[in-house]
Parts: structure tokens; sequence; C-alpha cells
């Protein structure tokens, strides 16, 4: 009897003591590892434990290490265990938004990822419990999705495993995992401008939707992507929303692009005019080489010339000018305010852009 009292003592003063233990580094042999990847706002994660060849080359795959098809591990509840696809832990795979992978549909969320190994094609398992220790565990009602791919040989052994992605554009990546000569890639696809235009619906209802200045960005991605109502939605409330609404530059000039946009061409052209009012001198100066980049030259020369009376014989109203009478091919009334401009560069790199003007302008050529 005091054999297990003191047995008693001895594991509850051991297991009160593992509250304070130390943190320690790899498990094992084993790296511990994590690598992050943004498909658009679409944060993917891989949180794994990395086992190493370690001499054991040609005697990874298709093995005790890491077997084929479907295995009883001797241990745990699964008599039919995949592969962990790394060591420890259960390897797992989070996603911040819904994504596709292989073409198909994947929920946002943290999941197991385990793999059934074949001789060229590779079963990749998404599993709903993302907490269990490697396979042991695994059971296949808890799948949320399975994809079948075919893995590669590589030409540079891995000895390390490792997840990396590869083969990335805008609204794709494909995952690779890479061990020893082989690799297991699986691609993921995200729907980057819906994940963007619901975060911006979100964003408008929380600290962002307290300024102006949101509702134009979000208005002018919306009218770069065609999503032409809900540009003009966002655009209005950027002038008439309660206690943040504006009436300045770049609330009007955004609205009237989503009116043009919308083939309202009086409605655009009479906010545009009351935006020019209230344009400051960079905001115009930008605006009237917006115009020269969309072949409208004497609408151009307006703004400049608009720009210049406001701010009269300043650096950025003689470069505006400049550029307004070029772009109308009056190259001898565009020399006239290079020069001017030329006294007042307020830096060499703009004093060097000036002199290159002048020099395209004495050999007959546009400085646009």
């Amino acid at each position: 009897m005091k054999n297990i009292l003191l047995w008693l003592v001895l594991l509850s003063a051991t297991v009160s003591q593992s509250q304070y233990a130390l943190s320690t580094g790899n498990l094992g042999d084993n790296k511990r590892a994590s690598v992050t990847e943004f498909i658009g706002l679409a944060q993917i994660t891989i949180d794994y434990h990395r086992p190493g060849v370690k001499g054991r080359e040609g005697k990874i795959w298709n093995t005790d290490v890491a077997h084929y098809g479907l295995k009883d591990l001797g241990f745990g509840t699964s008599n039919a265990a995949p592969w962990r696809g790394g060591a420890n832990e259960n390897t797992t795979i989070s996603f911040s938004h819904p994504v596709t992978i292989e073409g198909k549909n994947l929920d946002a969320g943290t999941y197991g990822l385990h793999f059934i190994l074949g001789e060229t094609d590779d079963t990749v398992i998404f599993s709903k419990r993302a907490n269990a220790w490697g396979s042991f565990y695994y059971d296949p009602t808890e799948d949320a999705l399975r994809v079948t791919v075919r893995h590669r040989t590589l030409e540079k052994p891995v000895e390390w495993l490792k997840y990396e992605f590869i083969e990335q554009t805008d609204e794709n990546a494909t995952v690779a995992l890479l061990w020893e000569n082989r690799m297991i890639p699986f691609k993921i696809s995200a729907d980057v401008h819906c994940i963007q235009m619901e975060t911006f619906k979100s964003e408008l209802r929380t600290k962002p939707g307290f300024t102006w200045q949101a509702f134009v960005q979000a208005a002018g991605y919306a009218l770069q992507h065609n999503e032409d109502d809900q540009a003009l939605e966002w655009a209005d409330m950027a002038i008439n929303a309660r206690f943040i609404g504006q009436k300045n530059f770049q609330t009007l000039s955004t609205k009237a692009a989503v009116l043009k946009k919308l083939n309202r061409n009086k409605e655009a052209d009479k906010l545009m005019d009351e935006a020019l009012l209230l344009g400051q001198m960079i905001e115009l100066h930008q605006y009237g080489r917006q115009l020269i980049g969309e072949k409208k030259p004497q609408k151009a020369l307006e703004v400049f010339q608009l720009n210049y009376k406001k701010n009269p014989n300043v650096f950025t109203t003689n470069i505006g000018l400049a550029r307004g009478y070029s772009a109308i091919g009056n190259y001898k009334k565009a020399m006239s305010y290079l020069e001017a401009a030329r006294k007042q560069a307020p830096d060499q790199v703009n004093r060097d852009n000036v002199m290159a003007s002048i020099e395209k302008l004495r050999a007959g050529k546009d400085i646009n």
C-alpha cells in the first residue's frame, strides 16, 4: 500500500511539474518547420516536422519509412493508415479562405495532411482531424477532401523533407512535398477577386469604413474589375456617407469615372468640372497626365492651364504646361515653360529630367 501511495505522489509531482517544462527545439532528429504563402489575400500555412534521409537513399519510398497504400502501423485506432507526410504530430495545412485543390472545393480551415502513396500516383488527403499524432488515429470518415496527383522524380536529392510553393501565378500556387528523390505536387487556387471584394465589404463596416479614402480605394478596385454597380455605391458613399463623406477632387473624380464607365457622360462631365475646382496642384497635374495617356491632349492642356492659374509659375505647373503644349504639337510654347521649370528644379534629378525633355523638344519629339 505504501508503494502504491508513493507511486501516486511521484506521478502527481511529475504531472504538476510538466506545465513548467522548458521549451526545447526539435523532437528527436526531426526538424520543426513552417511555410506560409499568400494567393491574393488567401493565406496558406503548412506546419510540419522534417525527417532526414540519413543514409537511407533508395530505402525511403515503399518501405516502413514512407509506405505505399494503407497500412496497419501497429498502434492507435487505425488499421489502414496513410503516410503522415512528415514526422511526429499531424502535418497540418491551413487556409484562411476557401480554395480549390486540383479543381475541387475546400473550405477555409486547418486540416491534417496525409498521403496514400503509389508507384506513379499519390492520393493527397485533407482530414478534418488536425491535432492527432501522425496517422495512427486516421479515420477516413473525417476526410474533407481527397485528390490524386502524379509524383515527379527530382534531379537533385533533398536530404530533409520540406514543403515549398512553386509554379505561382496571381491566382494559383503548387504545393510541393520534396524528399529524397521525389516531389509530390498539388495545385491550390483561390478566387482572388471574390475574396478581395468580400474583404472590402467586411472591412468597410469596421475601422477603415470611418474614412472616405477607404471607399475611394474600394470603388477604384471595383471599377477596375468591372464591378460597376458596386463601384458606384462605394463612390457615392465616399461623397455622401454620414459623418465621413466629403466632396473633394478624389471622391468626385472617382464617381465621375464610374459614371463615365456606365455611359452616363453628362453626369460624369458635370461632376468632373466640380472636382477640378477642388483639385490640389499635384492632383490636377496627375489628372492632366492621365488625360494625355488617354489621348485627350486638348482636355489635358485645359487642366494644366487651370492648374497654372491656381498655382502660377511654380515648377510643377510649368512642367504641366510644357507637357500640355507638347501634347498638341506646340513645341515652341512648351520650350518656354520648360526653360522656366529648369531654373526652378528642386534637385539634380529633376534638373536632369528637364534637360532631357528640352533635348527631345529640340529634336522635334513630344516629351510625353
